[in-house]
């Protein structure tokens, strides 16, 4: 098992190889989400590919977020808690908390399914993953070592735990109770200023606005990528 200090070193004058990725094996498969008409961004045929994280506490609304951008942007989207181990649910449903071990695998898997797209030639994809902890989001940025086009995106939701919590409880059949929200609080690392590749979006308002505005933020990047080229 490696850990999550783990250094990448890349050998003067190589180019990283795929081949020396951690070898996951993804247990789901993504799904795409098409729409009739697609947001036409500048530069969706330019050199770099994207991949846009979806992150924060149980409750924010990622998935809501995510299959909204995903749909606007034409681009395959990844439901981050449908790669968790069986295992993983298992303690997640019980209330027990996951630990840095048991991401990791988990991390690994959607790092490399969305490079597994993007080799395949989608232009980019769109994935919900909580990233609480800075390393964790680390383990994402990784890609880009092994891909110089790819550029890596998150869009953190943030909230009050007061607010997830209300959310959490109106939640049916879904193993992410109200423990697990104070469980994630407990090791959230919010953003800090020099991640440069986070947008920070305040989800206390509707969800129609939140998603109008993390698509507006997705939008923005990727034409300011395409006029700096």
């Amino acid at each position: 098992m490696m850990s999550f200090d783990t250094t990448y070193t890349v050998p003067q004058g190589q180019s990283p190889s795929a081949a020396a990725l951690p070898s996951i094996q993804a247990t789901a498969t993504s799904t795409s989400l098409k729409t009739e008409t697609p947001v036409n961004v500048a530069g969706q045929a330019g050199e770099h590919t994207h991949i846009w994280l979806v992150t924060g506490p149980a409750g924010c609304g990622k998935s809501s977020v995510a299959e909204y951008m995903a749909n606007a942007l034409n681009m395959p989207y990844i439901e981050g808690d449908s790669f968790h181990t069986p295992a993983n649910v298992e303690k997640m449903r019980n209330g027990i908390p996951l630990t840095d071990a048991d991401r990791w695998d988990w991390l690994t898997a959607l790092r490399d399914e969305s490079m597994r797209l993007i080799s395949e030639g989608q232009m980019g994809v769109v994935m919900t993953c909580s990233a609480l902890k800075r390393k964790y989001r680390d383990v994402i940025r990784v890609a880009a070592y092994y891909d110089h086009r790819l550029l890596i995106h998150f869009i953190y939701l943030d909230a009050s735990e007061e607010l997830l919590l209300q959310r959490v409880t109106k939640r049916q059949n879904h193993y992410m109770g109200a423990n697990m929200v104070h469980s994630q609080f407990d090791i959230l690392e919010r953003p800090s200023q020099n991640e440069t590749d986070v947008i920070t979006i305040d989800v206390s308002r509707t969800l129609a606005e939140v998603q109008q505005d993390a698509l507006a933020r997705a939008i923005k990047t990727m034409e300011s990528d395409h006029d700096s080229q």
